[in-house]
């Protein structure tokens, strides 16, 4: 087995509710996260015990995305719709009312933002012309976690209804219906270098995809609970996936055998569900973030 060792650089509080949402900027130096109380943070890999208040909205944020072409970054206003921050100057560029509902996560590529709503409508927003290109119905339950595949020009999109929706971003028309997982699909993330779709959810399952066919390889009982996010180091090596189990754990992306556990017991970590983790691709530490309010910065030395 690989000899893995995990070293907890920083912890980093300012949060005063739950964080749900993190995304890495444009400059992979920086990451940003939101939470419950409607704070959205800019963190510095660098130097990462100060935050810088980027943003407060009224109410609670789970989604945040990044342009990397335009150096924005799009905030998920749950019940409003999105707002858009420049990175250059940290102000608030536009904002665009879409939804009464909550928004679950954003991706945007090209000129395009996808938008997934708690009534189960993937929004479409051309960010050009700060307008709403299309609605579209998916499905009667929540739209969780989008993924794109911008080699083949598709995107996932994990439901509330246990399925998996692949669609073909040309003309957004619906390629295939994946019946994924025993509850809701809230992991989602095609691997870099090779042509795989990993999903993980609330039956606790990751359930790995071929990409090409869209069957199913491999269904592995992965966690205690809920499966609640997971990211790709950059060269698809290797991948983390974090639960309500309270545990980050790391896979080999070729076998699938889980490598390390990372818990509170044994490394300290978080006390509570861990919602997001990002494999950072400026450094290859790992951020994760959680309902205890706190952001945890690893090392691991592969």
């Amino acid at each position: 087995m690989l000899k893995i060792q995990v070293n907890k650089l920083h912890t980093l509080t300012g949060h005063n509710d739950c964080i749900y949402a993190l995304v890495e900027g444009p400059d992979p130096r920086f990451f940003y996260t939101a939470s419950g109380d409607g704070m959205v943070v800019e963190w510095d890999m660098d130097n990462p015990k100060d935050g810088k208040l980027m943003a407060k909205v009224a109410h609670s944020v789970y989604a945040l995305e990044v342009d990397k072409e335009r150096n924005l970054l799009f905030i998920g206003h749950n019940f409003e719709g999105i707002h858009v921050i420049d990175l250059e100057n940290s102000k608030e560029l536009w904002s665009i009312k879409l939804t009464d509902q909550s928004i679950f996560d954003i991706k945007a590529i090209g000129n395009e933002l996808y938008v997934g709503t708690g009534d189960g409508v993937l929004i479409i927003v051309d960010i050009e012309s700060k307008t709403v290109k299309k609605h579209i119905k998916i499905g009667k339950k929540s739209v969780r976690v989008m993924s794109i595949d911008p080699s083949k020009r598709q995107l996932a999109v994990g439901l509330s209804d246990n399925s998996i929706k692949i669609f073909n971003l040309a003309d957004h028309s619906p390629l295939h219906n994946l019946e994924a997982h025993n509850n809701s699909v809230f992991a989602l993330a095609y691997a870099p270098n090779q042509p795989i779709l990993v999903s993980g959810g609330r039956d606790a399952y990751l359930n790995i995809w071929n990409a090409s066919a869209y069957s199913l390889e491999e269904s592995i009982v992965a966690h205690m609970f809920a499966i609640n996010y997971l990211s790709f180091r950059e060269d698809g090596k290797y991948f983390v996936t974090c639960s309500m189990d309270k545990s980050i754990k790391v896979w080999d992306s070729h076998s699938f055998k889980l490598l390390k556990v990372i818990d509170k017991a044994r490394y300290a970590g978080h006390g509570t569900s861990i919602n997001k983790v990002l494999w950072s691709t400026y450094n290859h530490q790992i951020v994760s973030v959680s309902d205890d309010r706190q952001i945890s910065i690893w090392e691991l030395q592969l």
